[in-house]
């Protein structure tokens, strides 16, 4: 069901300085700031030859990841995106087997302007899961 991971989320405190470190002292590619005020995140993307690291921190009063940076000032792992050709037919095969889909359980629009949807941590060893829907041969 699930196909390549799309990207690994980090939040972090300070998205400029930890976009400047990841480029300085990494030399990597990193995009341009965007702000995702319906999921309540300024995000940049680290991108390498086999996939992304997603670094985010909390924009606006009800951000979803201010607790996270609460109880992790440093930062840290947030989630972890796989890649889906159909994520309505993912949805209703993992809710079958019990899965929990978040918030209202419908699908959302995500920062590369594809639908997406996360799982609840509890199902997945706590550890936060999102699907993306990508078409074959989509790059990010």
């Amino acid at each position: 069901m699930i196909g390549n991971i799309n990207h690994i989320a980090i939040v972090v405190p300070d998205l400029d300085a930890a976009a400047a470190h990841w480029r300085d002292m990494l030399g990597a590619e990193v995009s341009q700031a965007q702000t995702l005020p319906e999921h309540g995140v300024r995000i940049v993307f680290v991108r390498s030859a086999n996939g992304q690291v997603e670094l985010m921190e909390p924009f606006g009063e009800g951000s979803p990841i201010a607790e996270f940076l609460k109880r992790h000032p440093d930062g840290g792992m947030h989630h972890i995106c796989y890649e889906v050709a159909n994520i309505d037919q993912a949805r209703a095969t993992l809710e079958a087997k019990g899965a929990r889909v978040l918030g209202d359980g419908g699908v959302k629009t995500g920062a590369h302007g594809n639908s997406v949807l996360f799982l609840h941590p509890k199902d997945f060893n706590g550890t936060l899961i999102e699907l993306e829907q990508v078409t074959e041969g989509e790059a990010h």
